[in-house]
């Protein structure tokens, strides 16, 4: 196991364990009864950063979401005999021969649709971007209909590896059905059932070829390029304002009306000495599915700048409570690995009693990100501007920082005896030891002797923060179960 897939293919050597360390590990792992493949297998989940990301696409009731839950071996996806059920992208975690990746359902691709519609086209088209390989899904029992050569001419232009699925092939009298779908030039279709499982095997292996082990992170650019921080919000929060701000000058356009900004704006902005590269992004409302034309692209164009940037400073309009879009916008930073700021803005237009208000608001409604750091600052006045970059480089800095597995099984190993894990059972599970794996976001594997409640592992993170910091970023932990002695997989 290189360096390069412990650090989640970065050029960095963060997250990386070297030689020495890792044969330390190993052998630490082998006294305590853990089986060697299991170990490097979890060391590699936690270390090589986003998982691959499979698109199934296609035209509406091709079966899509049945192939979906065939694919993650549970019924999660909704399927009902009839078009347009899905319409949300929705995301599950999969595995096939060993190999994890994330599974996209889209809803239904249409061509000149309106309204509702035309949103779910565009959710498809989206992810069909932020894909690393795409399965287009087509009823063979129907064979290739116009829409589905519209398709492929959108597939063409994304440049994405595909697989082409001929669904609902239920037997030998069906393959010739399959085999017409060559037409479409997309090189072989896979017959498939996925009602009755049908081919999946196969269909799944030509999965894993195209699709890449690790994709490359997407933020940031060539090694010693400018950091990208991502200005997130609701509408009208102020972000267009506190970018002129920043750069000391009209760069976008400000107007008091909510939903200005609809394409993401990369400004290069020098402060403190340092040239940064700041996205200015469309508000989030509150009901992405059911916006339509340009605010909808604008809210799929805000999450891929998020995707891409390494910071994302959140703008809350400190005038008003905190709401619940607010709470869901922090969530979908957290979720993308991102390092984090809050940003109070328009402070200055806040009296005594709404500053005590406040105060309450983001002890129980922001609790989960405390460790996010914050600056209470206006766009408009440019109060305590100069304390946003301090804030974005502590961000980084605990998004990038590692704990050696030396230190770090110290530290475990005091928790341990201070503040064992509740008997559950009568059982006591305990952390034996454990390593971080990763960095941007930090992503650590603990090895225990059974299962750690969701409380406990709180707890750790808790602590961890406590003794090594990590300002300004989420925490990733999984744990690893050890497998009864003498028992082989």
């Amino acid at each position: 196991m290189n360096d390069q897939i412990l650090s989640g293919g970065s050029d960095h050597e963060h997250g990386a364990l070297g030689d020495a360390e890792y044969a330390e590990f190993m052998e630490l792992a082998a006294q305590e009864g853990f089986d060697v493949e299991d170990v490097e297998g979890a060391i590699d989940e936690a270390g090589h950063g986003p998982l691959p990301v499979l698109a199934v696409v296609g035209r509406p009731n091709v079966g899509k979401s049945t192939l979906v839950n065939r694919i993650i071996g549970r019924r999660e996806a909704v399927v009902e005999d009839k078009p347009g059920v899905t319409r949300d992208r929705v995301t599950y975690e999969a595995e096939w021969a060993g190999r994890r990746f994330k599974v996209v359902d889209t809803g239904g691709w249409e061509q000149d649709v309106l309204g509702i519609d035309a949103s779910v086209a565009a959710q498809a088209e989206y992810a069909i971007e932020a894909s690393d390989a795409v399965v287009f899904v087509v009823d063979s029992t129907v064979g290739a209909t116009d829409t589905d050569e519209a398709v492929v001419k959108l597939l063409r232009r994304a440049k994405k590896p595909v697989v082409l699925c001929a669904n609902k092939v239920d037997g030998q009298s069906g393959e010739a059905d399959a085999t017409a779908l060559w037409s479409l030039g997309l090189g072989e279709p896979h017959p498939v059932s996925s009602l009755h499982g049908r081919g999946t095997g196969d269909l799944l292996d030509a999965v894993l070829e195209a699709l890449p082990e690790a994709p490359a992170q997407r933020f940031g650019t060539a090694l010693g390029g400018p950091r990208r921080i991502a200005l997130i919000g609701r509408p009208n929060v102020g972000k267009s304002s506190l970018l002129n701000k920043v750069a000391n000058e009209d760069r976008v356009v400000v107007n008091e009306m909510a939903g200005t900004t609809r394409d993401p704006v990369d400004e290069l902005i020098e402060l403190g000495g340092i040239t940064w590269k700041f996205i200015d992004t469309a508000g989030i409302r509150r009901r992405v599915h059911l916006q339509e034309g340009a605010d909808y692209y604008a809210s799929l164009r805000t999450a891929a700048a998020v995707e891409k940037a390494e910071v994302a400073v959140v703008l809350i309009d400190a005038s008003e409570s905190i709401s619940v879009q607010d709470q869901r916008i922090i969530t979908m930073a957290v979720e993308a690995g991102r390092a984090m700021v809050i940003a109070y803005n328009k402070w200055d237009t806040l009296d005594e009693e709404r500053r005590y208000y406040l105060e309450r608001e983001i002890e129980t409604e922001l609790a989960q990100v405390a460790w996010a750091p914050r600056v209470n600052v206006s766009a408009v006045t440019g109060r305590h501007m100069e304390k946003l970059v301090p804030a974005i480089e502590t961000a980084l800095e605990g998004w990038e920082t590692r704990v050696p597995t030396g230190r770090l099984n110290a530290f475990l190993g005091e928790i341990v005896a201070s503040h064992p894990h509740p008997v559950r059972g009568g059982k006591q599970p305990r952390i034996l030891f454990g390593t971080q794996a990763g960095t941007k976001p930090p992503r650590f594997v603990l090895f225990a002797s059974g299962f750690l409640e969701h409380g406990y592992r709180r707890f750790v993170e808790r602590r961890l923060r406590e003794e090594f910091g990590f300002d300004g970023t989420p925490i990733h932990i999984s744990v690893r179960v050890r497998e009864k002695r003498g028992r082989k997989k």
